[in-house]
């Protein structure tokens, strides 16, 4: 028996990699992808259905078949306003009006990917739910946000694969 060779894969990613958009488009054909920001937690989630298909055949065995797939992703955000006229960021706030929507008006467009390139990137329609965490006086204002697809979650090239990934502000101070 041989020894496997270690992986080269040794770097462990960070969770903080995912840069959530939404699209500001209105329904237009041309989409305008604007950056959610105040991400503090990211959990993108696919649940497949299954069912039992067990026959005669598989001797006391169970046998699956998934027949559906559902996506969601849970998001926490910092609720970001402006630092002069207090008005909240517009990606935010149109996530909150869609989440009080009927209709056309309660979906939304988004796209999610690897800041850095990688080719983890995905896009589809959702419905809003948005949940002001509350808290006490010393609590700062979070906002729990679940994104629940309908319809597919489509790959998609990586907006900035094969480019400069963003550089950090902690960066561009140091350069």
């Amino acid at each position: 028996m041989s020894t496997p060779t270690p992986p080269a894969e040794t770097i462990t990613a960070l969770a903080r990699r995912y840069r959530l958009e939404l699209d500001m488009g209105k329904g237009s054909d041309a989409a305008d992808w604007q950056l959610v920001p105040g991400v503090t937690e990211f959990t993108p989630k696919i649940e497949p259905t299954q069912q039992d298909v067990t026959t005669y055949d598989a001797e006391g065995w169970v046998e699956q078949t998934v027949t559906m797939l559902a996506w969601s992703i849970e998001v926490t955000l910092a609720h970001r306003a402006h630092p002069t006229t207090g008005v909240f960021n517009a990606a935010q706030e149109a996530l909150r009006r869609a989440s009080m929507a009927f209709g056309a008006r309660s979906y939304v467009r988004i796209r999610y990917y690897d800041r850095n390139g990688a080719a983890d990137a995905y896009a589809g329609t959702a419905l809003v739910t948005w949940e002001p965490a509350g808290g006490g006086p010393d609590a700062v204002d979070t906002i729990k946000v679940t994104l629940t697809g309908s319809g597919p979650l489509a790959e998609i090239t990586n907006p900035v694969a094969g480019g400069q990934p963003p550089v950090s502000k902690a960066l561009k101070a140091v350069a």
